[in-house]
């Protein structure tokens, strides 16, 4: 028999609840995988990203530069520029997103199947 739950066990300030993004954030990860290679604008990130409204990406991008993963560079230009870098911090995140993609790589056929053949 399994010992019974602490109820304490997610107390409100456990670390956890301060994550930059949870395990089922749609863009986070797609984000910093867009940023590995350099800076960006913010059209740049549109193009691989195509299925993410303005909207979700920008308050996507401010979450990240709230929680020190992304900086914003506003250049004075005319028409105005503004880039979006990862900070070491946020490079940090690409190597437990390489490790979720090997995972994925590995189980992803057998969730897949798992999920069909629970379909009623």
């Amino acid at each position: 028999m399994a010992e019974p739950l602490d109820p304490d066990m997610f107390h409100p300030m456990c670390p956890s609840s301060a994550l930059p993004f949870q395990i089922g954030d749609k863009w986070t990860g797609m984000i910093v995988l867009c940023l590995a290679g350099g800076p960006r604008r913010f059209t740049e990130l549109r193009v691989p990203l195509r299925a993410i409204t303005p909207k979700v990406l920008s308050q996507t991008l401010r979450t990240m530069c709230r929680d020190g993963l992304v900086t914003r560079t506003a250049y004075d230009e005319n028409p105005p520029r503004v880039e979006y870098e990862l900070t070491e911090l946020g490079r940090s995140l690409l190597v437990l997103i390489d490790a979720v993609r090997e995972w994925s790589d590995q189980y992803l056929p057998a969730i897949l199947a798992a999920r069909e053949s629970h379909q009623v």
